[in-house]
């Protein structure tokens, strides 16, 4: 990988608008983008299995990558974040902030990371606000209700939910 290589990591569950916004505006800060998507064995009932979650992101990140000219890694991870982002090669690690409680949230985990990472750095992205509201634990519950998601996630999704 060549220049600035930055990590995503995230559970995917389902891809949501709210993570496209982060990706497209992630890719305007490196020249590679590592998505990392978390396996959980403690995570109850997932609406996507892993592979689901992967094939997804691999049908539409290529388009992505082909507007911004970024290269994109899709990667699996389950042990620490900063292990996964430097193993990946990674200088950048990025989160999104929908709200003062994902701030939070990540101002602990970004202190956690630099005493067991100090050569990583990490960059907020606040979301758009067309996409702020946009949860994925709240579109997972909406989806497993029978409700419409189709507002807060890519067609794809939606796709793969009617295959089921």
């Amino acid at each position: 990988m060549n220049g600035l290589v930055g990590f995503y990591p995230g559970s995917f569950d389902p891809l949501t608008n709210g993570h496209l916004d982060v990706i497209e505006r992630a890719c305007k800060l490196v020249d590679t983008l590592v998505v990392a998507v978390g396996i959980s064995a403690t995570k109850k009932n997932p609406l996507f299995t892993h592979e689901d979650r992967v094939a997804i992101l691999e049908q539409v990140l290529p388009p992505i990558g082909t507007r911004t000219n970024t290269t994109f890694k899709i990667v699996d991870f389950s042990g620490l974040m900063v292990n996964a982002a430097r193993d990946n090669g990674a200088k950048l690690i990025i989160r999104g902030l929908r709200d003062t409680t994902d701030y939070n949230y990540e101002m602990q985990m970004v202190g956690m990371n630099a005493q067991m990472a100090p050569d990583l750095q990490t960059v907020f992205l606040p979301s758009s606000p067309p996409v702020r509201h946009i949860s994925a634990t709240l579109v997972r519950q909406i989806a497993e209700m029978g409700g419409d998601i189709s507002a807060f996630v890519p067609p794809i999704v939606l796709k793969a939910l009617k295959s089921k």
